[in-house]
């Protein structure tokens, strides 16, 4: 009887571990056209209707295997500008706000606590 050692069996190791990862490629999987070409798989069948009419045509996220869109390139000074001073009236807006707050706050007395009767003794 002949052992397994040596060359051969790392080789084959190696074949069948390429073959498990070829796998579990996308559209090019070769195990499910092996599959399929012998007749022990079977090709993917259709989404049913409802699927495909609950999907939306767009969608807001980026797919896995699908390249981000490119980046917009820096805005230009005057528009920065404007922005910041917008926003920077609305931290004033809020500001006010806070203040105007804070002093009906401290204007508004604090809520007593109940008087409660005293115990009924027998």
């Amino acid at each position: 009887m002949r052992r397994l050692s040596g060359r051969p069996f790392p080789i084959t190791l190696a074949v069948c571990g390429l073959a498990a990862l070829a796998g579990c490629s996308g559209d090019t999987n070769w195990v499910r056209d092996a599959a399929v070409w012998s007749g022990v798989g079977a090709e993917r069948k259709p989404a049913p209707d409802f699927v495909v009419q609950s999907r939306p045509a767009t969608s807001d996220y980026v797919p896995v295997g699908v390249a981000p869109p490119k980046r917009e390139q820096a805005k230009a000074q005057p528009t920065v500008k404007a922005v910041e001073a917008e926003m920077d009236a609305i931290r004033t807006t809020n500001e006010g706000r806070g203040t105007e707050a804070r002093q009906f706050g401290t204007a508004t007395p604090a809520a007593q606590p109940p008087v409660l009767p005293p115990p009924i003794r027998p």
